[in-house]
């Protein structure tokens, strides 16, 4: 697992409503930031964690397939873990960064302190957010898959393949990947298992943007508007039922993020190549020792006995002197 990916997993929470969701006291003191595409709300000492998520927000370019969009969402800075849960109305997974409030149009980010992120991974996981409050808002009341939230969330935040790739390249290597049904009943709950589901699902929206361009996305998000099908605007634009495209999704990643990647990769293929070179020289060394001991086992002792003076008294011989 590579650490920049990990930071990169957020955890989504659906459009409907959650059972027993607690809405902040609306009596503490909570501090606003304005910005052009949203209002940031914080406590305490995360004046600067709210300021930065505003700037990000504002600096970002379009999404990719879904264009400028109108929404402005509320940035909650939770203070702490106890406060995100209360907040969300749910136990947050470690491993999870930040949350989209589809129902509610608000993000709610951990504090400072409880994210010590790097700008790059700060403003991937806000894009990710932004990407799945935009999705929402456009598609209206329309059930959206969970793998193509996720995928196109992840896919749209950008810089995914920058490590997401190798581990991805492992997962489909070695026959980890599960099918996109299962990521539909049930998100992983685990570490491991929600970085493979997210990178997966990404890969499946940039083999359809590989296959029909950014204009094929484009597309197929108005036509699933217009027919209020996901299935429909799927065949219609891409000429492909759900089962279709995840078979040939799973022959197109495969390719490209198979074995291939995998020993192609800059690490493995040096440790290979160490492996083999140190297998060549023992091999080596140990073929010449067998010749060595060949050529000594044939070589004539260092003292023939024909050399060696006989001994007095030995074969009757005897000293004529006397």
């Amino acid at each position: 697992m590579r650490p920049h990916v990990a930071a990169a997993l957020s955890l989504l929470i659906l459009a409907c409503p959650l059972a027993g969701a607690t809405q902040p006291d609306s009596s503490a003191a909570w501090r606003t930031l304005e910005g052009r595409r949203a209002v940031a709300r914080y406590r305490g000492s995360d004046s600067l964690r709210a300021r930065r998520a505003l700037q990000i927000l504002d600096a970002m370019p379009p999404l990719r397939g879904l264009g400028e969009v109108s929404i402005r969402p509320l940035v909650t800075i939770a203070a702490d873990k106890d406060e995100m849960d209360a907040l969300v109305g749910a136990r947050i997974p470690e491993w999870g960064a930040a949350v989209a409030l589809s129902d509610r149009m608000e993000m709610i980010l951990p504090g400072r302190r409880l994210w010590p992120s790097t700008p790059v991974e700060e403003a991937r996981i806000l894009r990710h957010e932004w990407a799945h409050l935009a999705l929402a808002d456009v598609m209206g009341n329309l059930r959206i898959p969970r793998w193509f939230n996720e995928g196109y969330a992840e896919w749209a935040a950008g810089g995914w393949l920058s490590g997401g790739g190798w581990r991805l390249s492992v997962a489909l290597a070695l026959d980890e990947a599960p099918s996109l049904d299962s990521l539909t009943i049930g998100w992983p709950a685990g570490r491991e298992h929600a970085e493979v589901s997210y990178l997966l699902s990404a890969s499946v929206i940039e083999y359809l943007v590989r296959s029909s361009g950014e204009r094929g996305l484009e597309r197929f998000f108005d036509e699933w508007r217009r027919a209020r099908s996901f299935d429909d605007a799927l065949r219609t634009v891409f000429g492909a039922t759900a089962g279709q495209l995840e078979s040939d999704w799973r022959k197109w990643a495969r390719r490209r993020y198979g074995w291939l990647m995998v020993v192609s990769h800059s690490t493995v293929f040096w440790a290979i190549l160490s492996v083999g070179l140190i297998a060549m020289v023992w091999i080596r060394r140990r073929y010449r020792r067998e010749q060595m001991a060949r050529l000594r086992a044939g070589e004539p002792p260092d003292a023939p006995v024909f050399w060696t003076p006989p001994i007095e008294g030995e074969h009757g011989w005897q000293d004529p002197g006397r």
